[in-house]
């Protein structure tokens, strides 16, 4: 999620880590727009379910290019703390609801899980590596799921997903769609939509429209795009700022 950490990387062409961030959120304020004012447009929620994993994706990124990982971490915290109120009014009509916590804090969960892998994995040992990776993948989707951040635990394995397959070679890819899938299509499944092929019917799970995020993923090639300060700030400040709006336009129409 840290914009302007992308220094290093400056490839050509294809989609920057900027295009990635407007994406992401315009995709959130669709999603947030169904859950609070029409929601009987659902198809702003299908749009909505490719945000999620854009910003994991946009995480695990800030997380390898930050130059202070603590200063990064200090950030998303303060960003947390910030946005829990406008959350909960947003989620449950109150300034104080401990049963669902903002999504920020699920990123910070998976930002200490792949803290602690990178440092086994400065350890030079696979199998210590390869003991880190599955053991922080499991204590993420608890910690997730126990603290009742946003996506719950699916939503750090999400994370987790981005990092432990990181890169554009076919396997990487192909491990980024087959955990989406998992994710999505599995743990996160949810509502099933009803699609007519053939004078057939399938199900299709709602939540499965995350997998289309995969096409902007792919499409990024390390490249920053403009960036300034307040950008960055931007950036930062549109997650508390938008659902504040929305939590406060709800009340004004009830």
């Amino acid at each position: 999620m840290e914009q302007g950490s992308y220094c290093g990387s400056r490839g050509a062409g294809g989609v920057s880590s900027l295009t990635l961030h407007i994406l992401a959120m315009a995709f959130m304020l669709c999603d947030h727009i169904w859950a609070t004012l029409v929601a009987g447009q659902d198809w702003l929620t299908c749009v909505g379910r490719l945000a999620s994993p854009i910003f994991a994706f946009l995480l695990v990124e800030g997380f390898f290019h930050t130059r202070d990982l603590r200063r990064y971490v200090l950030r998303l915290l303060l960003l947390a703390l910030l946005s829990e109120i406008p959350f909960d009014l947003m989620y449950a009509g109150t300034p104080f609801f401990p049963f669902h916590q903002n999504v920020i804090w699920t990123f910070l969960i998976a930002l200490f899980c792949m803290w602690v892998i990178e440092r086994a994995k400065g350890r030079g040992s696979l199998w210590l590596t390869a003991l880190a990776a599955a053991g922080m993948s499991l204590a993420g989707w608890l910690a997730g799921t126990i603290a009742m951040v946003d996506y719950y635990g699916a939503g750090v394995l999400t994370v987790l997903v981005f990092y432990l397959f990181r890169g554009g070679r076919w396997w990487q890819r192909l491990g980024q769609a087959a955990g989406m899938l998992w994710i999505n299509c599995g743990l996160l499944a949810g509502l099933m939509l009803q699609v007519h092929v053939l004078g057939g019917t399938v199900e299709f799970p709602q939540q499965g429209f995350a997998l289309l995020a995969l096409v902007p993923i792919w499409l990024y090639r390390g490249r920053q795009g403009y960036h300034s300060r307040w950008v960055q700030t931007a950036c930062y400040l549109f997650y508390p700022v938008h659902i504040l709006v929305l939590a406060v336009l709800v009340r004004c129409l009830l």
